[in-house]
């Protein structure tokens, strides 16, 4: 692993992989001229990508939607154990340290998403919205991206659904609370862990567990259908907590509730088990352990229907206590889809209007 010569503090990834794409690489070595507490600290930058356009189709057997939307590519909230860092060596940048520092902003999404939106050809489905990266990081205060892409959604009456850990989703609950008036929205809010420390840990910019609840009651105040997502479960560090999240995320006003396997795909291998040999030695050799025996031997497996949830004794009970947890507190696993019928192309100015 390559350390940059910097500090990092708020940062999840504690090393800078080398991109699997480039056929050289290039190692840094400290001097020792100096010291530690002299050296710059990393700061976020952002890049502005504008791409032709903006909706993602996928097929995928292992998700519920076949189109998506990412506002951002990278994400600065930095949860270590984040499945989509390896889509940064697709930039020509590092899934570690570079995923959560050097950003991509897309300020062209909305008006992109307008024009996709009044093709004639197209049809209306759930757009799926956080499934990548998250729309809600820090950098979207400034760029408010998001929030002009829900304005374009509601314009065209358009369903949406989103995923986010972000409280910062609150700002929108003036636009949100109209889709959901429409029926045209759905949320889901993931909460790892409710123990505030080890959450700073592996998610060091995403606001804390207690904050993110209050998030999943103001949303179901405002009368918007929220899924709690127990997301990732993490072997013999986070799988102990899963009835003690659901239970306060159903008083919260959660609906319903899933659940995912913490999922180590390329380079997110090596960037958590230097997490956890960095923060838990004492359970490192458990942690991954677990996860190798629900994989055949492996870290991960990539292949369809195993590699959100495993497979075997051990993945089995996690699936059962789940189940379990979530029948006695009313937590449906799915949450109905948002309507698709109020679809609309709005008029552009200098159009012909209907009569009737």
């Amino acid at each position: 692993m390559d350390r940059p010569l910097a500090r990092t503090p708020g940062r999840g990834a504690s090393s800078n992989p080398a991109n699997r794409y480039d056929r050289l690489s290039i190692a840094v070595e400290a001097d020792g001229w100096a010291p530690e507490d002299d050296l710059p600290v990393l700061r976020t930058e952002v890049q502005v990508e504008r791409p032709r356009k903006v909706i993602t189709r996928n097929t995928s057997p292992d998700i519920c939607f076949d189109r998506s939307i990412n506002p951002y590519r990278g994400c600065e909230h930095g949860c270590v154990y984040c499945y989509a860092r390896p889509s940064h060596a697709w930039l020509g940048m590092s899934p570690g340290l570079d995923f959560e520092t050097r950003l991509i902003a897309r300020p062209d999404a909305p008006e992109l998403l307008r024009t996709e939106l009044s093709k004639p050809r197209y049809y209306p489905a759930p757009l799926a919205i956080g499934t990548n990266t998250d729309p809600y990081q820090p950098v979207e205060r400034e760029w408010q991206i998001m929030r002009r892409i829900l304005e374009v959604l509601l314009e065209f009456r358009h369903p949406v659904a989103i995923v986010t850990k972000g409280t910062m989703i609150e700002r929108d609950l003036d636009i949100l609370s109209e889709l959901a008036k429409l029926d045209l929205v759905r949320v889901g809010v993931s909460v790892t862990t409710l123990d505030a420390g080890l959450a700073r840990l592996l998610e060091p910019r995403v606001p804390a567990p207690d904050r993110r609840l209050r998030t999943i009651a103001r949303l179901s105040g405002a009368g918007i259908l929220v899924r709690a997502m127990v997301s990732p479960v993490i072997p013999a560090l986070t799988d102990h907590e899963i009835e003690a999240i659901l239970a306060r995320a159903q008083q919260a006003g959660a609906r319903a509730a899933s659940w995912i396997m913490l999922r180590l795909p390329l380079e997110v291998s090596g960037l958590f088990r230097e997490w956890l040999a960095e923060h838990y030695p004492d359970r490192a050799a458990r942690v991954m352990a677990r996860l190798r025996e629900m994989h055949g031997g492996q870290d991960y497996d990539p292949e369809f229907g195993r590699r959100m949830r495993g497979e075997g004794p051990y993945a089995e009970m996690i699936a059962q206590r789940f189940r379990v947890a979530a029948a006695r507190l009313g937590l449906s696993e799915h949450l109905p889809e948002p309507t698709d019928s109020l679809f609309r192309v709005p008029p552009k100015p200098g159009d012909q209007l209907s009569l009737f």
